[in-house]
């Protein structure tokens, strides 16, 4: 009987060592983490400030994490196809860099519940899949000032990407924080409904100044196109996401980063220690993630003043880009005095407030 029991006893403790190196073995396994964008990484833009954030993760786990990178995927089955093939060739937690992946993307973690998706620009969320996006109307607003210190013609133009509201909202921020300074200034956009088209980008910026806009905004722009326009022509233009300084070192205003690495690193880390939960993810420069930053020296003193007392105003809580009252391109008040637009009403926004000429396309 003692016999049996040694055996037994024996048996089971094998069991367990080889449970326990297999968990090992599983856990010390690299965490594959696949990041697909929607343009080429280049050394400026979008998908550069993705791959940055990512590329601090991979500097702070070292040979604990592998990173795949697949660029300039365009939204739609080819995005959803390639989607899939990553989940099969073994990532774990994906990087989803456009707005357009957000469907095919959410399908896919509720088929994989055991891996982590962070999604960009979108809004749909799920247990294991977070939405984030950038507060750029806290930057632009800013960038708005410094247009109204510098423009002589009055008159601001955006090359945007796509009418999503993300990039509405950092219009109106750019208009609002313009026509605080002088209210007599005008905003024209042209959306060219692509997140890279270099060629079609400098047709556009070229129009706006032809129109006699001296100030640039390249919104969404994957592609130094517009900063490099700017600088031919000698009007000022700034940028989202990395800094194009180099593109336009006499006419730079500067640049509204994104800083993605703080939200990856967390949402690495939840992942890692098997508590991710899908959430949106709303940042801004409280978050250490917008950041303004390569400002003209042309700004004048006072008004960079202005612009350091109004960030901190921002930054804090105090101040809030869309306090009342505020109206529409049409002149209807949509918010009064007192009051400040709702986030479901900034994140959703369609419409363009006073000062910004152009419509929203249908």
């Amino acid at each position: 009987m003692k016999l049996i029991i040694r055996k037994i006893t024996k048996l089971v403790s094998l069991t367990l060592l080889t449970v326990s190196t297999y968990s090992i073995a599983l856990f010390a396994e690299p965490l594959s983490i696949g990041l697909l964008l929607p343009s080429p990484i280049g050394d400026v833009g979008w998908s550069k400030a993705l791959h940055d954030g990512v590329d601090v993760v991979k500097k702070k786990y070292g040979e604990d994490v592998k990173v795949s990178v697949i660029e300039n995927i365009q939204e739609g089955p080819d995005a959803d196809r390639i989607m899939n093939k990553m989940v099969g060739d073994g990532n774990k937690f994906l990087v989803l860099g456009s707005f357009g992946y957000m469907n095919g993307g959410l399908k896919l973690a509720k088929r994989n519940p055991d891996l982590s998706f962070v999604h960009a620009s979108g809004y749909k969320t799920a247990k294991n899949f977070s939405a984030f996006t950038a507060k750029y109307f806290e930057g632009s607003y800013l960038m708005g000032m410094a247009a109204a210190d510098l423009t002589k013609t009055k008159k601001l133009g955006v090359v945007a990407a796509f009418a999503i509201p993300e990039l509405i909202s950092t219009i109106n921020g750019f208009a609002l924080g313009a026509r605080s300074i002088d209210p007599e200034i005008e905003i024209d956009v042209i959306w060219i409904n692509s997140w890279f088209d270099p060629a079609k980008a400098q047709d556009s910026a070229k129009v706006l100044i032809a129109q006699g806009a001296d100030i640039l905004f390249s919104n969404g722009q994957d592609t130094p196109s517009v900063v490099s326009v700017a600088e031919q022509k000698g009007v000022y233009v700034y940028n989202l996401n990395s800094s194009m300084k180099k593109y336009a070192p006499k006419n730079y205003l500067g640049v509204l980063k994104t800083d993605w690495s703080p939200l990856f690193l967390s949402s690495v880390e939840a992942h890692l220690a098997g508590n991710f939960n899908g959430k949106y993810e709303w940042l801004g420069m409280n978050d250490s993630v917008v950041v303004v930053d390569d400002w003209s020296p042309d700004i004048s003193s006072e008004m960079m003043t202005k612009i350091n007392a109004t960030e901190a105003a921002i930054a804090s809580g105090k101040k809030h880009v869309y306090a009342g009252p505020l109206f529409n391109q049409e002149g209807k008040q949509v918010i009064p005095a007192g009051e400040i637009l709702t986030d479901g009403a900034i994140l959703g926004m369609n419409w363009h407030v006073q000062g910004v000429t152009s419509p929203i396309p249908k």
